[in-house]
């Protein structure tokens, strides 16, 4: 499946989950869906909580709409089953616990910034707050609008609560996965590019942390592809675009630590809790790492693209 988050109030951050079914979208909070005996949750972690009956539930609903004419005209009629494209979809998790950032992930990227391949994952905690969704606008931040960047990242999103997990039993704890684009203000983050060693200068790497922190600097989505919809997370293939034009292709076999070894990793620190996402670092292909560099302006429009996983599409604007 493909879950979405649908905003149904302007105001809204977290939105109503939603789910696509070929070229239309679902509100899975509607009245008298096939299927549903009781109401769903109302937001797509809150669905996650639920555990895998709860994803079951939401399967039975889209298997029956999908086999029934009749309750799919009537849920267009209603507005509950509408065009993919009219669909305002909001980031699919809104709320998440936390984000887990993982950095100098990729041995191409860590290449193009000059940077050795580290012996451990290194990772920070990315604000939640900065999260935005899909066709809403990047804002490059006034006192620092010159040197943002681009990050297309693959992402896993956890599925149930789980502390020190073995890399064999790794990818049963996730629910699923997604994508964000991990902006960066780089003349906030540049300084760790001049440190000596990985980690360089705990003031360096505390600066780039925070080149990563502005509100709109996380787009995600546009979906959570459950996994049976990603067999393999060592087998996507992703491309970033800036106004049409190829900046980041990578495949995920590029990793140098794969999701199995991250969660295996990191869960010996943290307990992970449904809705919790892990960012697996960024390829190659960064404005930064470019010669001559190159960083975003108003008027131009960001996709992480994932074939048929999807489109994470967002303008660029001044804030």
């Amino acid at each position: 499946m493909r879950l979405v988050s649908l905003q149904a109030d302007d105001k809204e951050r977290i939105g109503i989950p939603g789910v696509i079914i070929g070229a239309e979208v679902l509100n899975l909070c509607a009245e008298g869906l096939p299927g549903a005996a009781q109401p769903l949750p109302v937001s797509v972690r809150l669905l996650l909580e639920g555990g895998e009956a709860m994803l079951e539930r939401v399967r039975r609903v889209v298997d029956k709409v999908a086999d029934s004419a009749s309750d799919a005209q009537r849920l267009r009629e209603s507005g509950a089953l509408l065009a993919y494209d009219r669909a305002r979809l909001l980031a699919p998790i809104g709320d998440p616990g936390f984000i887990l950032s993982c950095g100098m992930n990729y041995h191409a990227h860590l290449k193009e910034m000059n940077s050795p391949v580290p012996d451990e994952p290194l990772a920070f905690i990315k604000h939640s707050a900065s999260i935005i969704g899909p066709g809403a606008p990047i804002v490059l931040p006034a006192s620092n609008p010159d040197m943002v960047d681009w990050e297309g990242e693959f992402c896993a999103v956890i599925g149930r609560r789980c502390h020190k997990v073995s890399e064999a039993e790794a990818l049963d704890v996730i629910a699923g996965y997604t994508f964000v684009n991990d902006v960066s203000a780089r003349d906030w983050v540049a300084p760790i590019a001049k440190s000596q060693g990985v980690m360089g200068p705990i003031h360096a790497w505390d600066r780039n942390i925070l080149g990563k922190q502005f509100p709109t600097f996380c787009p995600m989505g546009p979906a959570l592809m459950t996994r049976e919809e990603v067999p393999d997370p060592d087998d996507v293939a992703y491309r970033t675009l800036v106004n049409g034009q190829v900046m980041q292709s990578t495949h995920t076999s590029d990793l140098v630590f794969n999701v199995r070894q991250l969660i295996a990793f990191y869960s010996r620190f943290y307990e992970f809790r449904p809705g919790d996402v892990i960012t697996l670092g960024s390829p190659s292909g960064v404005g930064y790492g470019r010669n001559p560099k190159i960083f975003l302006n108003a008027g131009d429009v960001v996709e992480v693209d994932g074939g048929r996983l999807g489109v994470l599409s967002n303008p660029v604007i001044r804030g």
